[in-house]
């Protein structure tokens, strides 16, 4: 073992990783239909997930996101209904697996489970549409745990325009500002992953909590629009929040871009959802990496995008976002939940001090966190829930 992986295990054991965006509980339903049995992620899950509780302690993992994902095809009830068997099976992997996982609700409960030797576990809904166009689902997924919420995902919504749509509403509409409110005052989570860079400045300019990129690197970096252009990124400062890097090649690694756009409609071709990540879907992406070898990032390519993030945003509102078995493929080094020492190492490698590396491992976003919870205070303290519905405010 290097000097530097060492000293990355040592402080990865003092300073675990929070990382913001994790879609186990999806892989667990396209593959199982969430039998956990088929999955007992206790044991070592390799030939099948990115994620299993040995690995999750090889790579210091201290607490995870689970992002409560459903597919942005899903529309109305289905996407509720759907939204809440995510949610469910988050749960039952607490329950099931009690001496390693704890279900966290607030940024004491993360330092709470990691004093006593437990993987906090919290929860991200990913898309607004998740909600059905509706504040009270948005409190009902609120009262369950869902502690952040993706405005929208890979398509826009009603209130919202999404990073890789055509712009409908340009940011966000009068709703959407709504939305963004109402989450400030319950203390959930504002993640501005998957939005457009205009959607992402209204709702910078809407919100008076933290705000949090879940898994997104650096546009100026890697110029793709899943990533965060430099203004954003200067904007973070002025209300504690915080950017959290991917690992998703095609976000990472100007090279890869092209390539996955290729290999994704090789995969639609043969059939298949181009996000779908199952066994046979799988076989067609191993079939096209081997006659199109594909380029590899690896964590010096993510260490780019953090040196970036770091310069432009400081380092007080960076942090690490996988997006672990919500992707086909993975950077070299960086294959699994175990391989975050890496990445670590690469930092210490560049000169990041050990307290720099405690800030994006652990601080920042269990600051985030509390700071969403403080401005919720004030706010619940001023006004109750809204009524407002999109045809009030959008018409």
């Amino acid at each position: 073992m290097s000097a530097s992986l060492e000293a990355a295990r040592a402080l990865l054991a003092e300073h675990p990783v929070v990382d913001g965006h994790n879609d186990l509980p999806w892989a667990l339903r396209e593959q199982v239909r969430y039998d956990l049995d088929q999955r007992d992620i206790a044991a070592d899950q390799t030939e099948h997930l990115h994620t299993d509780i040995p690995r999750l302690r090889a790579g210091g993992v201290g607490a995870q996101f689970w992002s409560v994902y459903v597919q942005s095809d899903y529309a109305g009830d289905r996407a509720v209904t759907a939204t809440l068997e995510q949610i469910d099976v988050v749960r039952r992997l607490a329950a099931r697996y009690p001496d390693d996982l704890r279900l966290a609700y607030t940024a004491d409960d993360m330092e709470a489970a990691r004093a006593d030797g437990r993987i906090a576990s919290l929860m991200g809904a990913e898309g607004g549409h998740s909600i059905n166009n509706s504040l009270a689902t948005l409190r009902a997924l609120y009262e369950l745990g869902v502690r952040y919420m993706t405005l929208t995902h890979n398509d826009n919504i009603d209130w919202a325009d999404s990073a890789t749509d055509e712009p409908r509403a340009h940011g966000l509409t009068a709703f959407g500002r709504e939305v963004v409110r109402e989450m400030n005052r319950l203390g959930m989570l504002v993640d501005l992953s998957h939005v457009s860079a205009d959607t992402m400045r209204d709702a910078l300019d809407t919100s008076t909590a933290p705000v949090v990129f879940s898994h997104s690197s650096a546009r100026a970096v890697c110029d793709h629009p899943r990533n965060i252009p430099d203004d954003v990124l200067e904007r973070l400062p002025a209300n504690g929040s915080v950017a959290m890097a991917t690992f998703v090649p095609k976000f990472v690694l100007p090279a890869a871009v092209e390539w996955t756009l290729r290999a994704d409609e090789n995969l639609r071709a043969h059939g298949f959802h181009h996000l779908e990540t199952t066994a046979e879907a799988m076989a067609v992406h191993r079939d096209f990496e081997a006659a199109h070898p594909r380029p590899l990032a690896t964590a010096a390519t993510v260490a780019d995008h953090l040196d970036h993030m770091r310069e432009v945003a400081g380092v007080d509102h960076v942090g690490i976002g996988g997006d672990f078995d919500g992707t086909a493929f993975t950077p070299a080094d960086l294959a699994d939940v175990s391989g975050y020492p890496n990445l670590i190492a690469e930092l210490l490698d560049r000169k990041w001090s050990t307290a720099d590396v405690a800030k994006l491992t652990w601080q920042n976003a269990v600051r985030t966190l509390r700071g969403a919870e403080d401005a919720a205070r004030g706010l619940r303290a001023g006004r109750g829930p809204s009524n407002a519905t999109i045809d009030q405010l959008d018409g």
